[in-house]
C-alpha cells in the first residue's frame, strides 16, 4: 500500500516530472481532456525560483511541453486525414473550414486555442493541408503558448 502515500507520489512527481509534462501536453492537444497549463506552471514556478528563464531546466521544460503538445496536435491532424468526406452543418466546423481554406497552414498558429485549436488540426488533416507547413505552424503556436505561460508564472514567484 506504499503507492497510497503522499511521499510515494511526491517522489514519482519529482523523478518523472518531464514525462508527466509530456503526457499531459500530448493529451491536452488531442480531443481528450488535459491540463497541461496547470502541470506546466506547477513545474515552471519552482524552476524559475531557482534558475533564470534561460536555464537548461526551464528551457527543457518549455521544449518538452512544446514537443508533447505539438505531437498531440499532429496526431489530431493525422486522425483528420482518415475522416471520410462529409457535409457538416455545425457552425463551428464550417467557420474553421472557411478559415483553413482561406489562410491555409498559417491558421494552425491558433492550434493552441482550447477546443477550436483541436478542430483546426483535425480539419487541416481532413483538407490535406501541407504536412510540412502544418508541422511548422503548429509547433510555432505551441512554443508561443508555453513561453507566454512561462512569463505568466513569474508573478507567482513573489
Amino acid at each position: 500500500m506504499d503507492w497510497l502515500s503522499f511521499a510515494f507520489w511526491a517522489e514519482v512527481w519529482q523523478s518523472h516530472a518531464l514525462w508527466l509534462m509530456f503526457a499531459s501536453a500530448f493529451l491536452s492537444a488531442t480531443l481528450l481532456p488535459g491540463n497541461s497549463e496547470i502541470v506546466f506552471m506547477t513545474l515552471a514556478i519552482p524552476k524559475l525560483a531557482l534558475n533564470s528563464v534561460l536555464s537548461a531546466d526551464v528551457l527543457g521544460l518549455v521544449f518538452i511541453a512544446t514537443l508533447g503538445n505539438g505531437l498531440g496536435s499532429l496526431t489530431t491532424y493525422g486522425i483528420g486525414r482518415w475522416f471520410p468526406k462529409f457535409e457538416s452543418q455545425n457552425d463551428r466546423t464550417l467557420w474553421v473550414m472557411e478559415k483553413l481554406r482561406r489562410y491555409g497552414a498559417v491558421a494552425l498558429l491558433l492550434s493552441w486555442l482550447p477546443v477550436i485549436g483541436d478542430l483546426f488540426c483535425a480539419v487541416a488533416g481532413w483538407l490535406r493541408v501541407n504536412f510540412t507547413a502544418s508541422c511548422l505552424f503548429i509547433f510555432m503556436g505551441k512554443l508561443v503558448r508555453y513561453v507566454v505561460l512561462l512569463f505568466l508564472s513569474a508573478p507567482f514567484l513573489l
